[in-house]
């Protein structure tokens, strides 16, 4: 029989990081709506990746929602997460959102 895997925040923020590494924000979004669902906690790992793949697709747009977000969730934003904003500003042609 198959081990039943507990869906946590760090199982969700692994599969969140690998939507980031293949720039498949809509994906991303759909695990964050997932954990909403599940009750499980989004983290700065977990927004940070989120926003880094929107910021690979150009989804500035998105990646200033999730900043929100952080923001209302009180998660405390970072390097890491305002460069990723930044960059899907700029690969949205949103220099005046960065």
């Amino acid at each position: 029989a198959l081990a039943r895997v507990e869906l946590d925040t760090i199982t969700y923020n692994a599969a969140v990081s690998a939507c980031e590494k293949k720039g498949e924000w809509a994906r991303a979004f759909q695990i964050l709506a997932d954990m909403a669902l599940a009750h499980v906690k989004l983290d700065i790992i977990t927004y940070s990746a989120a926003v880094s793949a929107c910021g690979k697709s150009g989804r500035w747009a998105q990646a200033l929602w999730l900043l929100a977000c952080m923001h209302s969730d009180r998660v405390d934003l970072n390097t890491i997460t305002y460069s990723a904003a930044v960059s899907a500003c700029e690969k949205g042609g949103q220099w005046s959102s960065a």
